[in-house]
């Protein structure tokens, strides 16, 4: 089960809440990152490049990097964001004797470089190589296993120093990114609205507000961006799923942040199945997830109506709707039940739902992401459990 980080930062005292809404600069454009080796070259001279286990030089639009009149280094987390990883990286930062820490790739690489900068109290440069996640603006590092397995998150005292974000780059990445990212950045309406939407603090309504415009953003450009690689209407959605995506959290905090899709993503990084789907791919499905958790716990027709229609879009975009299109077709109950304890733990973000959940209830949506709408409340799911349950034992196939 997942432990409590050990790194874990308070941002709120008795008498104060400190923001951190965003990165203290941010470069955009399809050269940005040849026009931001100045800037970098300012924060400090002895760069070390956190990556994963990608050299740089197999991608072309990071040569600059490489031809900073500088001495970079590099050092791949290997084999995750893990406390382990950490270590070693922070080994390197000294070895090097770093003074300034440049995060590129995908967020574990970034989540990853914003960690050790904070441990090693040097600036940190995000630069993201795909629009899979907002976390090359977020003051947030999630800590994995060396598995792969979600552990704990630990919130940052700032933003990044620099976020880059190279069109040109982005554009190299394989356009199941860019969906998955779509995936992760829509879940902000979806939980914010729940866990947030009756709030009366300004930032937090500023923040829903504006997880309600990323959402109808998305589901009016999408499908256009993705057939439109580099084009303005694709930019449009790199910028929503990287940088909008990040305001939000930046806004309204945590409690803004992540409820119950993202908590059924921590509990399936637990099945050694999921590590095929990424990040965003998961949290889609845990969108589906909480709606019909709504439906069935609450009777609430319009989370029936939302997932609906969302299993429409994601039909569109090509985004998971069941643990089959997870690669998860094959888990057992108890591995079901195994990633649904994990993710209804105490500590878990599942909680800020408005009523409780217990792993049962959880398991009985998992599997029932893309049943018909039911009048009132439904036990459909439940029933498929306790149907399957009954046929043999817990190592039984869902």
């Amino acid at each position: 089960m997942p432990h409590q980080s050990p790194l874990a930062l308070s941002s709120q005292t008795a008498n104060s809440l400190c923001l951190t809404v965003a990165p203290s600069q941010v470069l955009q454009g399809t050269d940005a990152l040849q026009q931001a080796i100045v800037v970098i070259a300012r924060l400090g001279k002895r760069p070390i490049v956190v990556r994963g286990d990608r050299t740089l030089s197999d991608t072309p639009q990071l040569q600059p990097l490489l031809n900073m009149q500088l001495p970079v280094a590099e050092a791949a987390y290997i084999p995750d964001c893990s406390e382990a990883s950490l270590e070693s990286l922070k080994q390197a930062v000294a070895n090097h004797q770093a003074d300034v820490i440049i995060g590129v790739g995908g967020g574990k690489a970034l989540d990853t470089a914003k960690l050790i900068a904070y441990q090693c109290q040097l600036p940190v440069v995000t630069i993201p190589t795909s629009a899979a996640t907002c976390a090359a603006w977020t003051a947030l590092s999630n800590v994995y296993s060396d598995e792969g397995a979600f552990l704990y998150d630990v919130p940052l005292p700032k933003c990044p120093d620099l976020l880059i974000l190279d069109y040109g780059l982005i554009q190299t990445a394989p356009q199941r990114t860019l969906v998955a990212g779509i995936g992760d950045a829509i879940a902000k309406w979806y939980e914010a609205s729940v866990s947030s939407g009756s709030s009366e603090q300004t930032l937090i309504i500023a923040a829903v507000q504006q997880a309600r415009v990323l959402r109808d953003l998305l589901f009016q450009k999408s499908a256009t961006a993705l057939k439109e690689p580099g084009s303005t209407v694709w930019q449009e959605v790199v910028n929503a799923t990287v940088l909008l995506a990040g305001v939000i959290g930046g806004l309204g905090g945590a409690q803004c942040r992540t409820v119950a899709a993202h908590a059924v993503h921590n509990g399936l990084t637990h099945l050694p199945g999921s590590h095929n789907a990424l990040h965003g791919e998961k949290v889609a499905y845990g969108i589906l997830v909480q709606l019909r958790l709504e439906e069935m716990v609450q009777g609430n027709k319009l989370a029936a109506t939302a997932r609906q229609q969302l299993l429409k879009f994601y039909a569109e975009i090509n985004l998971p709707q069941t643990l089959d299109d997870l690669g998860l077709g094959e888990i057992t109950l108890t591995q079901l039940r195994h990633a649904a304890e994990i993710a209804c733990n105490p500590n878990s973000d599942i909680h800020r739902l408005p009523f409780e959940i217990v792993p049962d209830q959880l398991m009985a949506a998992m599997v029932s992401t893309t049943t018909p709408v039911e009048a009132g409340r439904s036990n459909l799911g439940i029933a498929a459990i306790n149907s399957t349950a009954t046929q043999g034992s817990e190592d039984t196939d869902i």
